[in-house]
């Protein structure tokens, strides 16, 4: 039944779509007009329109199937992004220079230009657009991106506040009785609603929290790949955005956090993961086991991994300082395998069914531990690591073996730290099929 009403309705969407259209941009204007200068409502059939318009969009989404739509909006994203500023500027200087003399000809209601009501109308499509991209890149400085908003908004409404408006006033005061209402225009009503929502989130997310997502399996099982996670920006002190120089000191890593650092080859990029070494420690990896300072942390199998994109990993707890959590690992010569490369090798594995799109494009559908012995070889992730530098840390993944970390690139300078990861806010994979898309039970779970 449920699949029925979505089919019903995405055959709908085209049609609705349509007389949507019609009557916002070509009947809808040509209407008389309420007290508030809107157009009265409609006939029925606009109104039904209007309605269904919002049901019949997700019916299509769900029907195409989530992440190919969020990768068809990706691409459309990006060119549409590079129309957001010169549609803004060229709907602000209409607004301020143009619009004006429009409504002393025409009266305080004069409708605009056909082509300025598309503007208007796509003007929210690209600040969409700009925040898809911005979510999409996999290099961007949000801080500066929010600061840059702030300004730019500010300065827009602070100009209008303090010139414009009452140049407006004053032109249409010698057409308009004295106490009609006079309409703002539409991009300064942009800036006056986004410069307060930008302003906080900026400090929020420079000097409280910040929101990260995970791109990655490396730190399975802790978090996966879609977890939405909350990252404590005074854990390790207080930095000034765009800048990141530290100006306050609120508290100092401790071993066993998940970190969020920048990545030290590509600063504008985000990594997280476990804090393992302090400066002054000297840390091994000996068969997926952590050696600190000599000491061997014990890894205390539990069972063995496999959930459709990894099979027959182990899953293991261990304990470093005060954070008890979960690790996969496999001890073997050549690491985790593809079932291709195996079959390759006439090696039979269980039947794989994962179907995330990183590993589907990489081939091979997933990963295989066929553990060996100490005896035949050392195991594919031993690794020695040199005294740890004063102002220095290292940083390993829960995913033993599939992680990109320390071991590869090196150690984390202190002025890289973003902050501590605390909890899981939200869930998403569009990977996943519906209504799966979503993991609820993750949700407010505290990372350790």
């Amino acid at each position: 039944m449920f699949q029925m009403i979505i089919l019903i309705l995405s055959w709908l969407s085209l049609p609705v779509l349509i007389v949507w259209a019609y009557d916002k941009w070509v009947a809808g204007p040509k209407r008389p007009k309420n007290a508030e200068g809107e157009p009265v409502p409609g006939p029925a059939i606009a109104q039904t329109a209007d309605w269904l318009l919002v049901p019949c969009l997700v019916a299509v989404v769900m029907n195409i199937g989530v992440g190919t739509v969020l990768d068809w909006l990706k691409q459309i994203a990006e060119p549409l992004s590079w129309l957001a500023l010169p549609v803004g500027v060229w709907l602000l200087v209409d607004s301020w220079l143009l619009a004006p003399r429009r409504r002393v000809r025409g009266g305080v209601n004069a409708p605009d230009p056909a082509l300025l009501r598309i503007g208007y109308f796509i003007l929210p499509v690209l600040v969409v657009a700009v925040v898809v991209r911005m979510i999409s890149a996999e290099s961007l400085d949000f801080s500066l991106v929010l600061l840059m908003l702030s300004v730019a908004t500010g300065l827009v409404w602070g100009l209008d506040t303090l010139i414009f408006r009452k140049r407006r006033e004053a032109a249409l005061a010698q057409v308009v009785p004295k106490d009609t209402p006079i309409p703002e225009p539409g991009t300064v009503d942009y800036a006056r609603s986004f410069f307060p929502v930008a302003f906080i989130v900026l400090l929020v997310r420079a000097f409280i929290f910040e929101p990260f997502r995970i791109p990655s399996d490396s730190m399975m099982p802790t978090l996966l790949d879609g977890d939405f996670i909350v990252v404590n920006k005074y854990a390790y002190g207080l930095r000034w955005p765009v800048l990141n120089e530290k100006f306050l000191g609120s508290g100092t890593p401790q071993r066993g956090d998940v970190v969020v650092f920048r990545y030290p080859p590509d600063p504008g990029v985000n990594y997280i993961k476990r804090l393992v070494g302090l400066p002054g420690d000297r840390v091994e990896v000996h068969d997926d086991h952590l050696v600190i300072n000599g000491e061997n942390i014990p890894l205390v199998d539990q069972d063995k991994f496999n959930d459709g994109c990894y099979a027959n990993v182990s899953l293991a707890t261990e304990k470093l300082g005060e954070h008890t959590h979960h690790v996969m690992h496999c001890r073997a010569e050549y690491g985790l395998r593809r079932p291709a490369e195996l079959a390759y090798h006439g090696i039979q594995v269980p039947p794989m069914s994962c179907d995330r799109k990183k590993l589907v494009e990489e081939g091979g559908g997933g990963y295989v531990c066929l553990a060996t012995s100490p005896e035949s070889g050392a195991d594919n992730n031993d690794h020695v690591f040199d005294v740890v530098p004063a102002g220095h840390y290292l940083m390993i993944g829960d995913n033993r073996d599939n992680s990109a970390d320390s071991r590869v690139w090196g150690l984390v300078p202190e002025q890289n730290l973003v902050g501590k990861a605390t909890r899981i806010w939200f869930n998403f994979d569009s990977q996943r099929p519906l209504p799966k898309v979503i993991n609820w039970r993750r949700i407010g779970t505290k990372i350790e």
